[in-house]
């Protein structure tokens, strides 16, 4: 399946008040090269995921997703060593979209990414407010990168 995702610094924690639900997600990575490996526990269910690499602008790549058991994921988690990131995913709805804002813990606490995940790459959409720069296709900012990071 394609996904087709634009992501985006967060300049304040305005978006709480709007946000609709409040997810905790802890995952970690088998393999954080081309195809990254991800496994994911978000609240009370396990997700294997394996995502290609972007395309040139870093918007579109393949994505398969598929529910585990809860105990395998928790089980892989811990293969993934320090390849790990704990966040809690905030949806926003704006204008029409729902936003995924991502804040995280540990040791990127208090770091904010929002994400919008669009049917087609010439979508339109509005920004809210406390969007800041744009840094889709930035690997600085993937979920893999990040995990690696001791910021």
């Amino acid at each position: 399946m394609k996904e087709i995702e634009r992501k985006f610094l967060v300049t304040s924690l305005a978006f709480l008040a709007e946000a609709t639900d409040a997810l905790h997600i802890d995952q970690g990575y088998l393999h954080s090269t081309r195809p990254t490996v991800r496994v994911r526990r978000r609240g009370d269910q396990g997700f294997l995921t394996l995502k290609t690499p972007s395309d040139t602008k870093g918007l579109v790549r393949d994505e398969y997703e598929y529910e585990i058991p809860l105990a395998d994921a928790e089980a892989l988690l811990e293969l993934c060593g320090g390849h790990r990131l704990k966040k809690t995913r905030y949806l926003v709805p704006y204008h029409g979209h729902t936003w995924e804002v991502d804040l995280f813990a540990g040791h990127l606490e208090g770091f904010c990414l929002a994400e919008l995940e669009l049917k087609s790459e010439d979508e339109t959409f509005d920004l809210p407010p406390w969007v800041g720069k744009e840094v889709t296709g930035d690997p600085r900012y993937y979920n893999s990168a990040l995990a690696r990071s001791k910021q």
